[in-house]
């Protein structure tokens, strides 16, 4: 079993992170490249894309969590593939986003591992480029 966890500031407070964050609509825009999100209804989304093991698209289980701050997912045709996301209040008007990936099928380390970090970095980066260009927006 493999847990991968990375933390990223973000350049505006925990509500409009959250907002970025949990909307489905637009989690394309920052999820790795390769991965496609859509709501397919109350509490599920699909995910496909050559990211996603298998072939077409795949049920998901999917949870936002306002008061928390949270969102949550799970592969609901593949159990071995769970995440979490938790938005926090930094100092000054920023926050910070923690990504949490827990994969029961695959080894914590190897190229396999490395890759799975560098995507987890790489869309905390596109997530926070996101959040930018919504604050920007706003002003």
């Amino acid at each position: 079993m493999a847990e991968f966890e990375a933390t990223r500031g973000m350049p505006a407070d925990s509500m409009i992170v959250y907002g970025v964050a949990s909307d489905v609509e637009i989690m394309d825009r920052w999820l790795p490249q390769g991965l496609t999100v859509t709501g397919s209804g109350p509490g599920t989304v699909e995910a496909g894309g050559e990211l996603v093991p298998g072939t077409g698209t795949h049920e998901g289980l999917f949870r936002a969590s306002d008061e928390q701050l949270r969102v949550e997912w799970g592969g609901r045709d593949h159990p071995g593939y769970a995440g979490w996301l938790q938005v926090s209040d930094s100092a000054s008007g920023t926050s910070e986003v923690t990504v949490h990936i827990s994969l029961l099928d695959e080894p914590d380390s190897g190229a396999h591992a490395d890759e799975v970090r560098e995507l987890l970095d790489r869309s905390l980066g596109q997530l926070a480029d996101e959040v930018r260009r919504r604050v920007d927006a706003a002003d």
